[in-house]
C-alpha cells in the first residue's frame, strides 16, 4: 500500500479534442521532439559555421523517411500482433496509437539526411554530429506519448517509483492481480537520454574532437547501451531471436557500429573538420560562426583566437 501510495499514475486520458480535431499526446509529443531536434541541431550548425535553416532544409527530407522507415521496421517486430487471424490490418498504418521504432527511424532516417545533405551540399557525417545530440532530447520528449498511451512499460515491480497500469489496459499482462505496479521505462529512456545529451555537449565536446561524425558514433553507442537495458526489462509482444528481443539485438548491432565507427573515423580522419561543405559547394563568402551565448549549452569549443578583436 506505500508503495501504492508512492507510484506513477497513469494518466486518464491520450488525447484531447480542439473543434473538430482529436490531438493524440503521442503524435504531439512526437512532433515536440522533433521541433527540439531541429531547433538544438540548427543551433550548433550555425555555430560551425554552417547557415541558417540547412538543418531545417534536411529535415524536411530526414523526418517523413525517418518516421516511414520507424513504423515499418515496429510492424516487422511486432508481426503477429498486426497479421493474427481476425486482425484489422489497417491498424498498421495507425501511428497515433504509437508504435514507432527507433531504429528504423535511425536507418531511413540517415538516407533521408543523406539525400538532403547532398541536396544542400554539406557533408552527411557533418550534420550528424550536429543533430545527434538533439536526437537525445527528441527521443526523451517522444517518450511522453507511450506515458499517455499506457504502453511499453516493463517487468512487474515493488519498487515505489513503479507505474500504475488499470487491469482494463489491453496490454495489462493476462493472470496478474489488480493493483500490480510496472517499471517505467518511458521515465527510464527519458533520463538517460537527457543524461547523454548533458555528457556529450558539456564534458566529452569540450574534451574531444567529436567531429567528422564522431558526436555521431558516441550517440549510436550510448544511447543503444542504455536502449539494450530498457528492452530486456519491457513485457510488450516482440519478436524473439536466439532467446533475445528483436529490439535489443538491434542495440547491440548498433553498439558495435558505433564502435566500428569510431575506430574508422580515428584511422581515416584523424585531423580536425576542415569544412562543413562538399567539395566545389563551398558559399562563394565565408560564414562567420554564429556565438551561442554560454547559457545556450551547446557548443563551448571557442578560444580567444575567434574573439574578432583580438590584435
Amino acid at each position: 500500500m506505500q508503495n501504492l501510495h508512492l507510484s506513477i499514475p497513469s494518466p486518464s486520458v491520450s488525447s484531447f479534442q480542439v473543434g473538430p480535431f482529436v490531438i493524440h499526446f503521442y503524435a504531439l509529443f512526437i512532433l515536440l521532439g522533433i521541433a527540439a531536434a531541429v531547433w538544438i541541431g540548427s543551433k550548433r550548425w550555425t555555430s560551425r559555421g554552417g547557415r541558417k535553416g540547412q538543418i531545417l532544409d534536411i529535415a524536411l527530407w530526414t523526418v517523413p523517411i525517418g518516421i516511414i522507415g520507424a513504423r515499418i521496421f515496429h510492424v516487422l517486430t511486432h508481426w503477429d500482433y498486426y497479421f493474427h487471424a481476425g486482425t484489422n490490418v489497417t491498424k498498421v498504418f495507425a501511428i497515433w496509437e504509437g508504435g514507432l521504432a527507433i531504429y528504423g527511424g535511425l536507418i531511413f532516417g540517415v538516407l533521408g539526411a543523406w539525400l538532403g545533405a547532398r541536396s544542400t551540399g554539406v557533408k552527411l557525417l557533418s550534420v550528424a554530429d550536429a543533430l545527434a545530440p538533439g536526437i537525445l532530447v527528441a527521443q526523451a520528449i517522444g517518450r511522453l506519448g507511450n506515458y499517455f498511451n499506457q504502453e511499453l512499460f516493463g517487468q512487474p515491480t515493488d519498487l515505489p517509483w513503479g507505474l500504475q497500469i488499470p487491469s482494463s489496459n489491453v496490454a495489462y499482462p493476462q493472470g496478474f492481480p489488480d493493483g500490480v505496479l510496472f517499471h517505467p521505462t518511458f521515465l527510464y529512456e527519458m533520463i538517460w537520454n537527457l543524461i547523454g545529451f548533458a555528457l556529450i555537449v558539456l564534458v566529452l565536446e569540450k574534451r574531444f574532437n567529436l567531429r567528422n561524425g564522431r558526436a555521431l558514433a558516441v550517440y549510436l553507442v550510448y544511447y543503444s547501451i542504455g536502449r539494450a537495458f530498457i528492452e530486456s526489462i519491457r513485457i510488450d509482444q516482440s519478436e524473439y531471436f536466439l532467446g533475445l528481443r528483436t529490439n535489443v539485438w538491434s542495440a547491440i548491432i548498433t553498439i558495435v557500429i558505433g564502435l566500428v565507427l569510431l575506430v574508422w573515423l580515428r584511422r581515416s580522419r584523424p585531423g580536425t573538420e576542415q569544412s562543413l561543405y562538399l567539395p566545389g559547394r563551398q558559399p562563394l563568402e565565408p560564414i562567420e560562426p554564429e556565438r551561442p551565448k554560454p547559457a545556450d549549452g551547446l557548443d563551448f569549443e571557442y578560444t580567444s583566437d575567434d574573439n574578432p578583436d583580438r590584435g
